[in-house]
């Protein structure tokens, strides 16, 4: 079973006074790539946060947001009663004015309002790392359904490349049969004699140099490894990756090998089969 690096998962937590929003996005990356945003009360705890997402997300470019809203009475910005006081007072010396506008300057200036340092609140944390288990979970949930939608075009490409590969298969007698009929038609253009002795030596030559009985063997056992990988429960975006690229380098052979235009057409068939594979298996995890 594999699993999508691309997901995402979002969890609310209500409690009495504060509405506390989690919010988790990933997308495919090289390893892992991972960007915080927490409140400023939570940044001695951002370390153990990271480290939870770590553990649980692995790869991809993570994106995680916690989100603190008050919505009772609480609250731990006060106006600075002095600083506004004196601002107005300056800022009547310099313009005339309705209190209630000094006012509404006062408060727009710097250190008009104070935030006092707010204690952490370890129920309030225990209910945070709660949500983030929620969220984390959502988020492995979308990844892995987004895995089985990977995982099944993953099975239809490989056996659209099999059927592709019996084919070539099929159509190797042909080619062959192609090679030695343009060898004996060049020989006798020559119009000159020829040893045929020397001429099976020649023509067993390029037979050799043309077979590709070996790039077709190993082409199947990477595509049945591929899908074995597949299945497998350690399977993962780096291993696919290593055998997609085994699988073209035989692809690649046989088309170099053909010689022949109707195999080389299924090659290109072959071929554009394995970049689709090879696109989709970046998002594996």
């Amino acid at each position: 079973m594999i699993q999508s690096m691309t997901g995402y998962g979002k969890q609310v937590v209500q409690l009495p006074s504060k509405t506390i929003t989690i919010e988790i996005k990933s997308l495919n990356s090289k390893g892992l790539d991972l960007n915080t945003r927490v409140p400023s009360a939570y940044r001695e705890k951002e370390l153990e946060i990271r480290d939870l997402l770590a553990k649980n997300l692995q790869r991809g470019k993570v994106d995680f947001s916690l989100y603190i809203e008050v919505t009772g009475e609480e609250t731990t910005t006060q106006i600075n009663e002095a600083a506004v006081k004196n601002y107005i007072k300056q800022l009547a010396h310099v313009v005339d004015g309705d209190p209630v506008e000094l006012l509404k300057m006062a408060v727009r200036m710097p250190d008009a309002l104070k935030t006092e340092r707010e204690e952490i609140d370890e129920s309030e944390y225990a209910a945070i790392l709660g949500g983030i288990g929620d969220a984390l979970e959502a988020i492995n949930k979308y990844r892995t359904d987004e895995g089985l939608v990977l995982e099944n075009d993953f099975f239809e490409r490989s056996k659209s490349i099999s059927s592709l590969l019996d084919n070539v298969i099929a159509l190797d007698p042909e080619r062959i049969d192609n090679v030695k009929e343009r060898l004996r038609k060049a020989v006798s253009e020559i119009k000159e004699k020829v040893d045929e002795n020397r001429f099976e030596q020649e023509l067993i030559y390029y037979l050799e140099k043309y077979d590709i009985t070996e790039e077709k063997v190993r082409l199947k056992n990477h595509l049945d490894y591929f899908e074995e990988s597949l299945k497998s429960h350690d399977s993962n975006g780096k291993k696919l990756g290593f055998i997609t690229q085994e699988i073209g380098r035989e692809i690649n052979t046989i088309g170099s090998k053909a010689n022949y235009a109707p195999m080389q057409q299924v090659v290109v068939q072959m071929k554009d089969e394995l970049e689709k594979i090879k696109e989709q298996a970046l998002n594996v995890l």
